[in-house]
This record gives C-alpha cells, sequence and structure tokens, in this order.
C-alpha cells in the first residue's frame, strides 16, 4: 500500500528533487533571458513566486466550482490576475528592473510551470497542501535563477548584486560568454550535473 506523501515533502521537493529548473527543466526561457545578473535572476524568480503561491491557492479554493471541461480557460484566467498585479507592482516601485525583465513579465501568464502545477496539484488538492507545493516550487525556481544569475554576473562582470568582489585585473577581462544564452545553457548542465551528483548519493546511502 503506498504511503501519502506529508505535508512537508510538497514543499520540500520543490527545492530539489522537484527544482522546475535543475531537475524538471521547465521554465528555462525567463531563465536563460533573466539571469544575466544577481538582481534580475531573484526579481524574475520572486514575480513568478508571487502568481505561483497566489494561484495555487485560489484554485484550490475554487476547484470545487470549476467544471472540468472549462478548468484551463479559468486557470488562465486566475493566473493573468496575478500577473497583471506584478505587472504593475513593478512598473511603479521597480521601474529599473521592470525594464530589463521586459516581456517576460506579462509573459508569466503562460509560464509551464505555473499552469502546471495549477493543473496536476492545485486542482487537486486543498488549500493549504496547494500553498506549500507552490512556495517549494516558487523557493527551487527562486534559488535556481538566483544562484545562475549570481555565478553569471560574477564571471561576465566581477560584480555581485553590482558590488566589485573580484580583483580590478579580472574585471577588465571577464567571461564574456557567460553574458549570452549559450553560457546560461553550459552553466544550467553544470548545476543540474552538481545536484544529480548530490541526489545519486544520497539515494546510494539510503
Amino acid at each position: 500500500m503506498n504511503k501519502k506523501p506529508s505535508r512537508l515533502s510538497y514543499f520540500t521537493s520543490g527545492i530539489v528533487v522537484e527544482n522546475p529548473v535543475l531537475i524538471l527543466m521547465i521554465g528555462l526561457c525567463p531563465t536563460l533571458a533573466t539571469t544575466v545578473s544577481a538582481r534580475d535572476g531573484f526579481g524574475m524568480g520572486l514575480a513568478a513566486s508571487f502568481v505561483l503561491i497566489a494561484s495555487n491557492v485560489v484554485v484550490s479554493l475554487v476547484r470545487r466550482f470549476v467544471p472540468n471541461s472549462i478548468r484551463i480557460p479559468i486557470f488562465i484566467i486566475i493566473i493573468s490576475t496575478f500577473v497583471t498585479i506584478i505587472d504593475y507592482v513593478l512598473q511603479a516601485y521597480q521601474p529599473s528592473l521592470y525594464k530589463v525583465l521586459g516581456v517576460f513579465v506579462p509573459l508569466i501568464v503562460v509560464n509551464c510551470i505555473i499552469l502546471g502545477r495549477a493543473e496536476a496539484f492545485a486542482y487537486h488538492h486543498g488549500v493549504w497542501d496547494s500553498f506549500l507545493d507552490g512556495l517549494g516550487k516558487a523557493l527551487g525556481f527562486t534559488l535556481a535563477l538566483g544562484v545562475m544569475g549570481i555565478i553569471r554576473e560574477l564571471l561576465s562582470a566581477g560584480t555581485v548584486f553590482g558590488f566589485a568582489v573580484t580583483p580590478a585585473g579580472f574585471r577588465e577581462s571577464p567571461v564574456l560568454f557567460m553574458i549570452f544564452a549559450p553560457g546560461a545553457f553550459l552553466l544550467i548542465g553544470i548545476l543540474k550535473s552538481i545536484v544529480n551528483r548530490l541526489t545519486a548519493k544520497k539515494e546510494e546511502k539510503a
């Protein structure tokens, strides 16, 4: 008889075991485009996190009243409502970040992580479980983007969050390759191999 997953596992699985970027390999478009710097990576991650958590909760709240045949359009309406909120908030309070993120903020509406969790989890679970699932996946997504942003900014500019952390000589000849999408692809591959290695060791010990 299969044991029902604990509520804590709904949260923790999204951080490493089911990390959207490094394990499931979804949501890669904003990952490649917005992780040129640490600020941009964390900013995109937090914007998507707000939408993911909020939409998970609302979908769970209304799931008993949503006809199965029209659930996807309703999910999209719910998600687009929260995307509009975060879009206006960024424009009002973080215009420089909004200018950098650009079209990728509205495109959160069709982010497969968010729609996928609404369909696969929130539509079938209670509010608290859906909140934990959204929080875990959001944290995993934000950490992945943030770490990539830190590494890419460090190698391409010698800074982290705009502060110089490397010798002046390095900043004069940075690894410009990391600014571009191929550099991001390479970094994802390296990080994924590290995560796979760590999870494999954990399974061997178990």
